[in-house]
């Protein structure tokens, strides 16, 4: 779970923000909120508003950056990539800052860095509980100690584990997390407890989704259904819940030389099946006719399936197979949320996710949300959407901590804030007010008057 996730001089952001999942005051709706662990909850939801440009997407892609900064890291001989707010000259010359405030396997974490393009200058993680904080490691490239380890010094006592972490803090590249080089450099394998570093990162690799408006999110359990036949009832009864049309799906083994996309893509892929040491191996491709192929290895041959879907004949008992390129946009968009709907009722999983509403009637993304949120009660997993939907603007679905706006100020630096901070009734209908601009959160459109370009 996400608890805070704080971001400053980074794209649209040039002081320190601070977006919270921690529940306010409000006792409505209770089962919004995780079960609580060492004194700390989470709201399971959130819709973030604003006009376009306002810095939405720069916020989901700040908490992505954040992500692969952590996982992938920065090559020694580059700079680190990102780019720190440009309108004001002054935070060319200021460091950056982002930390994570999460909830996972047990244990509340602060996770944070200061860094500018040239080298990580602080890091940080921090244990929570609604009473203190215990310090796991610290770094600050100004002191005459760099690494301050104690803490993992005292849990692994023998000194040539110690040795070892000194080890990986002093050959920790300066454009390099310490988190990151934990990772790569397997130190597990040399140290007996490190599990609060593994914790975090395993947030950052298997609970933290961010999805953006083109991406497809896990293509590949479509593949499955071929073999789980729960799988396939779970995704056709969901296709009928939405009211798509789709009485059914199917994977259709298909000639390769019929795919559609490049025959060069095929071979490479070949050889890639042939390299993998798994014997379950498979290739998913989606064409630019966004239909979706697998590509599977059996002994030495290659079978190439096509999702697809099934719809009822009028007067037959046969039904039609269609492509899914021949379905809507927003079915299409359904298909590739209904993995995501599944993940999050798993649990353990936060989804972070910029225009979720592309594509589909207001009606079925308010349901969407108000299916999780149903059925979630026992489930601790979130989903964080940006969002231009005004029909989510309701406190029937949503609390008021769970609502968030981004505005500009008028030097065209981003800010947040949450409708926790107006003093609303219960029961106040807010998407008329929010459209008027009371919650400022809209664009300023400007003076007709002014266009002199456009006829009279």
């Amino acid at each position: 779970m996400l608890i805070r996730f704080s971001i400053e001089n980074f794209l649209s952001f040039k002081d320190r923000v601070v977006f919270s999942m921690i529940p306010g005051k409000g006792t409505l709706k209770p089962n919004h909120k995780s079960n609580t662990l060492k004194g700390i909850s989470a709201l399971k939801a959130s819709v973030i508003f604003g006009a376009n440009a306002s810095g939405k997407s720069n916020l989901i892609k700040a908490i992505a950056w954040g992500k692969k900064i952590v996982l992938r890291g920065t090559k020694s001989d580059q700079i680190i990539k990102f780019q720190n707010y440009r309108l004001d000259l002054k935070a060319k010359t200021c460091n950056s800052r982002i930390e994570y405030e999460i909830q996972h396997n047990g244990k509340n974490y602060a996770y944070g860095f200061v860094f500018n393009s040239k080298e990580i200058v602080e890091e940080w993680l921090f244990e929570l509980t609604n009473k203190k904080e215990t310090k796991i490691f610290e770094r600050n490239s100004v002191s005459e100690i760099p690494f301050d380890l104690e803490h993992l010094f005292k849990i692994n006592k023998k000194e040539e584990q110690q040795q070892f972490l000194k080890f990986i803090a002093k050959g920790t590249p300066n454009n390099q997390l310490f988190l990151t080089e934990i990772r790569t450099r397997k130190v597990k394998d040399n140290v007996s407890d490190i599990t609060d570093l593994l914790n975090v990162i395993d947030w950052f690799q298997n609970s933290l989704k961010v999805i953006f408006p083109d991406d497809k999110y896990n293509e590949g359990v479509k593949f499955e259904i071929k073999d789980d036949s729960k799988l396939q009832t779970t995704f056709e009864e969901l296709l009928k819940y939405f009211d798509t049309g789709i009485n059914g799906i199917c994977l259709e083994k298909i000639d390769p030389e019929n795919v559609e996309f490049p025959f060069e893509i095929y071979e490479k892929i070949k050889e890639d099946l042939i390299n993998s040491k798994s014997e379950k191996a498979i290739a998913v491709v989606v064409s630019s006719k966004a239909t979706t192929y697998f590509v599977s290895k059996k002994g030495d041959d290659f079978i190439v399936y096509k999702f697809m879907t099934k719809h009822s004949v009028k007067g037959q008992q046969r039904q039609e197979l269609f492509d899914t390129c021949d379905e809507s946009d927003g079915t299409n968009r359904i298909m590739d949320f209904i993995p995501l709907i599944m993940d999050l009722l798993h649990g353990n999983n936060v989804f972070v996710i910029d225009e979720m509403e592309r594509s589909l009637h207001p009606n079925l993304i308010y349901d969407l949300i108000d299916l999780f949120l149903e059925k979630s009660e026992n489930i601790n997993s979130q989903i964080i959407l940006a969002s231009h939907e005004s029909s989510l603007l309701t406190q029937k679905l949503l609390r008021k901590d769970e609502i968030w706006f981004v505005v500009k100020d008028k030097d065209g630096a981003s800010h947040l804030h949450s409708l926790e901070e107006y003093n609303i009734r219960f029961d106040k209908e807010i998407r008329k007010d929010y459209l008027l601009g009371r919650y400022k959160a809209v664009p300023r459109i400007g003076n007709r008057n002014n266009l002199t370009v456009l006829p009279k």
